[in-house]
């Protein structure tokens, strides 16, 4: 018999020094690469289906008009940012989003139309009228990937 016995050594526990560093450095992260919605959908928009489908490049030279029924009810309704519009303010719409970017941005400025699967085909001929008198020729259909044929319920 030994004198003396061997304690029987573990392993030493994990230093949690470092864990509010770590914790802050992805918090940090994740505020600084989210991006929050820019708009709040006031008119119910569900994008058709479409077999073509290709993405935008730079977003951020995009401007989106919304159109679709409020609420259900009623004739179409069109959102240009957070408000609601008639046709005849689409073209201050683009002069406000043309003097937000700078000279060699505006003609590669994008109109992208994002209506619903149900409205009427007048009103975006309407809009699609008033973005020709203001020269905004760059006009983009938003729409879901996918086959009408397969997506029927």
């Amino acid at each position: 018999m030994s004198k003396f016995k061997k304690k029987k050594k573990g392993l030493p526990a994990i230093s949690t020094a470092s864990l509010p560093d770590i914790v802050f450095m992805l918090l940090f992260f994740f505020m600084v690469s989210t991006t929050m919605r820019e708009t709040d959908l006031k008119v119910k928009v569900t994008l058709p289906f479409a077999t073509e489908v290709k993405k935008l490049e730079r977003k951020s030279l995009v401007s989106y008009i919304y159109v679709g029924k409020m609420n259900g009810v009623g004739g179409d309704k069109i959102q240009l940012n957070d408000r609601i519009s008639d046709v005849k303010n689409v073209k201050y719409f683009i002069f406000a989003e043309r003097e937000s970017h700078s000279e060699d941005e505006i003609p590669l400025l994008t109109t992208s139309i994002k209506a619903d699967i149900n409205s009427n085909v007048g009103t975006i001929t309407d809009i699609k009228e008033e973005l020709r008198n203001v020269n905004a020729l760059k006009i983009n259909y938003s729409t879901r990937k996918g086959d009408i044929t397969k997506n029927i319920k």
